[in-house]
């Protein structure tokens, strides 16, 4: 499963080759996805070629090949970039989580919270909306707001406790102090769990893993869509 920017910019880029013989530009594919920095088109085409979707020429300049497009695609039913619709949480997404709130005489009981797919502690990666998951967890865990859960995919958060395959407890929410461990959104395209740090004007996204290395952003390029207040875990 391709997220909705992967989705774009593959089929942004298979209908100008078809059209034109040549691989966009980075600029116009930068503006075709409406992303304010060409680094996040790199990491894009970095993703597309690990997933097997895209190869780089790399001793041409501007060469893309197009080794394969989902299945949506593959059966003719190509769409511009801007009309996908997507299986996947776009730009802003938090809004879009439907969030359950906990009400407080149901503190013995569980409540029901959506589960949306797989959050990346380590690469960020978008968050799947699938809305027919749900995931009991005893009320008790929960304090006032909206909540939603998300499965941790990786490892860049194990000092804190969050392993590969554990389940985080999500406080809707825009803002957060410095140290708490956040959803974050970057670009507008992806999605990762980090604590949050603000120094001056750019913002921290730090791992816990010695073997990461914080990624510093300036605050713009950053949302934060949620705060971890809880985690679940399997034996």
């Amino acid at each position: 499963m391709l997220t909705r920017k992967q989705y774009e910019l593959l089929t942004f880029i298979d209908s100008h080759l078809r059209q034109t013989g040549t691989s966009p530009s980075f600029e116009e594919m930068k503006e075709a996805l409406d992303l304010r920095s060409k680094s996040g088109i790199h990491r894009l085409i970095s993703a597309l070629e690990e997933r097997g979707f895209l190869r780089r020429q790399h001793h041409r300049a501007r060469a893309l090949e197009v080794i394969r497009l989902p299945e949506l695609a593959a059966a003719g039913e190509r769409k511009p970039a801007r009309g996908f619709a997507p299986n996947v949480i776009e730009g802003r997404f938090a809004p879009r989580l439907a969030g359950v709130s906990a009400p407080a005489e149901a503190a013995g009981e569980s409540v029901q919270l959506p589960l949306y797919g797989r959050i990346a502690a380590g690469t960020p990666i978008e968050a799947m909306n699938d809305d027919s998951r749900r995931i009991d967890v005893p009320a008790a865990m929960l304090g006032g707001g909206e909540h939603y859960a998300l499965e941790v995919a990786g490892d860049s958060m194990v000092d804190a406790g969050i392993l590969d395959g554990d389940t985080v407890l999500i406080r809707r929410g825009q803002t957060a102090e410095n140290g708490q461990i956040v959803v974050a959104l970057v670009d507008d395209a992806e999605v990762t769990l980090k604590r949050l740090r603000r120094r001056g004007n750019s913002i921290a996204l730090e791992p816990a893993n010695q073997l990461y290395e914080p990624r510093i952003l300036p605050a713009e390029r950053v949302r934060v869509q949620g705060l971890l207040v809880g985690l679940m875990r399997r034996y």
